[in-house]
């Protein structure tokens, strides 16, 4: 990772990182580069662009959401663990949960959280239609994020069943969403969500724009949803 850029970048938000926090982004950037060359967890890897694409754009949106202290959060589709492991690392009260599909990803990210000691987080190799049925999980999460590559539509009954009444889910989105909201919102309004906020954030140091829709659960989820994979993408 390029430090300066990192450094610079949150301090343009008003946020002056720690050394230890420095200290596990760069291990955990350290990892990502050398577990990439045996399995493919992303397209980048130069050390500004992780700066950049993978830690300030999973960083900065924290900061407009105003996440609760102690909350537990669960990041769906977590791939290579963005956005959810740099935000574990600026912010270590959270209790999360990190939901992926491949193993092989999981196992990455079980070796990151035991580097980096972290403390109060379950990673879970499953499916999310299958996850949000499981009454360990279902209505069980205060926040879900995600930043994973998926219409709004799917994205939202993969994440909404999973939250409790009053939580919020936040989809990072890219910058052109507004035909995806209009598809998504008869949608989110039957799975008992509804469009709270949509924030908009510019990713320091980039030319990066990011929309972060946020939907607050305001009732139950009827038991139907989610929905087997094949019906969802129908």
């Amino acid at each position: 990772m390029d430090k300066e850029i990192l450094i610079s970048g949150l301090k343009k938000i008003g946020y002056d990182i720690k050394s230890e926090e420095i200290e596990k982004l760069e291990k955990f950037s350290n990892l990502l580069v050398e577990w990439n060359e045996k399995m493919n967890l992303t397209a980048v890897t130069d050390p500004e662009g992780i700066s950049v694409k993978h830690f300030l754009d999973s960083i900065v949106p924290v900061f407009k959401i105003n996440i609760d202290k102690d909350s537990k959060i669960i990041d769906v589709g977590t791939g290579a663990g963005f956005p959810g492991i740099p935000i574990k690392i600026i912010r270590d009260d959270l209790n999360f949960t990190y939901l992926d599909s491949l193993n092989k990803r999981i196992n990455f990210l079980k070796e990151v959280s035991n580097e980096l000691d972290f403390k109060n987080v379950e990673f879970i190799h499953g499916r999310a239609e299958e996850v949000g049925q499981n009454k360990l999980y279902r209505e069980k999460f205060d926040y879900v994020v995600s930043r994973a590559v998926a219409p709004l539509k799917i994205l939202s009954e993969y994440s909404i069943p999973l939250l409790k009444v009053g939580g919020i889910f936040a989809a990072f989105k890219s910058f052109d969403i507004d035909e995806e909201l209009d598809e998504a919102k008869s949608m989110i309004g039957n799975l008992g969500g509804r469009v709270k906020e949509i924030i908009e954030v510019e990713i320091p140091n980039s030319e990066l724009v990011r929309k972060i829709v946020l939907i607050q659960k305001i009732k139950e989820t009827p038991k139907q949803f989610p929905r087997k994979a094949n019906k969802i993408k129908k």
